[in-house]
């Protein structure tokens, strides 16, 4: 009987999200458990397991052009600190993850995805010193994306204009947000883009971007909101997804409105 119940309860709280106006992305996958790491392929596999909406990754170009996946633009490899985008992907390769992953490469992130099946993936593109680099990373990522026709599953973010541009250029199908809080909705509509992905202080500043974003068509996230008194003020913004260190947190107080 006990299991029943705990199953009961588990059911209704995956309904609970699933109903709910707002949906959870977790942020660089769900790491805050056993096993897990930033951005790491667990990571991902585990966001798929709790059934959240989405899983968020980062994703930079090595310096001979192949798109890896980290949040910061360096590493550590044996007490040297490296930056991506200026070393090549045999030396990235050595980096560990602290779960014990090696640093994934966006093609090995992609595989581990089309196995999923729950979540979609939200790629960030990091900005880049180049335009040239810039472009190449969205032009090879999304072509892994299309290889693998995981197409319809996938969004692409960025705080870089010119790679929301070359996203939107190069798949116009696929939604994409802008990240960087400082455009109006109304800028966004013009890059035709579908909404934006705001830290929440930007939407405590400007509340009306929420309405005026739904007014227009396009969805609204909020990132990294992981204290429960930030969780119900987004809430109450009416915004669309929530990207938080903490998802089975936002479900709990999402199960509750």
């Amino acid at each position: 009987m006990k299991f029943k119940s705990f199953l009961f309860t588990w059911v209704l709280i995956l309904c609970a999200d699933s109903m709910s106006a707002q949906q959870i992305i977790a942020h660089r996958g769900y790491w805050k458990t056993e096993g897990s790491a930033q951005n790491s392929i667990a990571a991902l596999m585990k966001a798929d397991s709790i059934g959240v909406f989405g899983s968020e990754v980062d994703v930079w170009l090595s310096s001979d052009g192949v798109p890896v996946v980290n949040h910061d633009a360096t590493v550590t490899l044996n007490g040297e600190k490296l930056t991506v985008q200026d070393t090549p992907y045999a030396t990235l390769r050595k980096v560990t993850l602290s779960n014990g992953e090696a640093l994934p490469t966006m093609e090995e992130y992609l595989d581990a995805f089309a196995r999923c099946k729950n979540v979609k993936l939200i790629i960030e593109f990091k900005t880049h010193r180049s335009e040239e680099q810039e472009t190449l990373l969205v032009e090879k990522v999304i072509n892994m994306v299309r290889q693998r026709a995981v197409q319809e599953r996938v969004e692409y973010i960025s705080f870089g204009v010119n790679l929301v541009r070359q996203a939107r250029r190069l798949d116009s199908q696929a939604p994409v947000y802008y990240l960087n809080g400082d455009l109006s909705p109304q800028v966004l509509a013009t890059l035709q883009l579908n909404g934006f992905d705001y830290h929440y202080n930007v939407l405590y500043k400007r509340p009306q971007w929420v309405r005026k974003a739904h007014e227009l068509g396009q969805k609204v996230n909020v990132w990294t909101v992981n204290k429960p008194d930030d969780m119900q003020k987004v809430i109450d913004l009416n915004v669309d997804f929530i990207t938080t260190d903490e998802p089975l947190l936002a479900r709990e107080i999402l199960s509750k409105q």
